[in-house]
């Protein structure tokens, strides 16, 4: 799925809605598509495999790039370590955990891994981390699932329906049918909050 598939399926899910937005080259509706990732990352989450080289120390490392969310690691692995009554026992291990300092992501070691604990579990820190979802302008590059495209597009006409009732807070305003004009059931504020609730309630 890329970017452009994306934009003209969000464009036709929101029928007449979809003349409200007119900023040039559909930004509008990449940026509605772009503010529903943080939740299909929740709802949909993408698990992938990082690693980095430790050195002792040092308490604190970048993750990858994609990086979301620690969900385990696998370097401090109790099967590894020798009994501690052995001559090789490094101590305690670290605790280990995601830390966002403002700026950016990192992994933090509380203390600093030793050369010892490194000598026994090597320099290699691997973990399972939850990784960003991307839309790109590329099908191949886009994270999200071709069979979740639906819940991606209802949560973008979520978005949708909040800039509109968002823009419109001074005047009431109503969705119409397109071919006769009539009102639709309701306000874009009320939409919002029926798309988001579905949203919650897909599996």
């Amino acid at each position: 799925m890329s970017e452009a598939d994306l934009v003209a399926d969000l464009k036709a899910s929101l029928f007449d809605a979809a003349n409200a937005f007119t900023e040039a080259n559909d930004a509008a509706f990449k940026r509605f598509l772009q503010q529903a990732l943080p939740d299909m990352q929740v709802k949909k989450p993408l698990t992938r495999l990082g690693q980095l080289a430790l050195v002792a120390g040092t308490p604190r490392y970048a993750p990858a790039a994609d990086f979301a969310a620690l969900k385990i690691d696998l370097w401090r692995d109790p099967a590894r370590l020798p009994k501690p009554w052995e001559p090789t026992y490094p101590g305690p291990l670290p605790f280990t955990a995601a830390a966002w300092d403002g700026d950016a992501w990192w992994i933090q070691f509380e203390p600093a891994p030793t050369a010892a604990q490194i000598g026994v579990l090597g320099s290699t820190f691997s973990y399972w981390y939850f990784a960003t979802h991307v839309i790109s302008a590329t099908a191949a590059d886009t994270t999200v699932n071709p069979q979740d495209r639906g819940l991606l597009l209802v949560r973008a006409q979520a978005e949708a329906m909040l800039a509109m009732a968002n823009r419109n807070a001074g005047k009431p305003v109503s969705m119409r049918d397109g071919l006769s004009g009539t009102p639709r059931n309701s306000t874009p504020a009320a939409l919002f909050q029926l798309l988001m609730d579905v949203f919650r309630e897909a599996r």
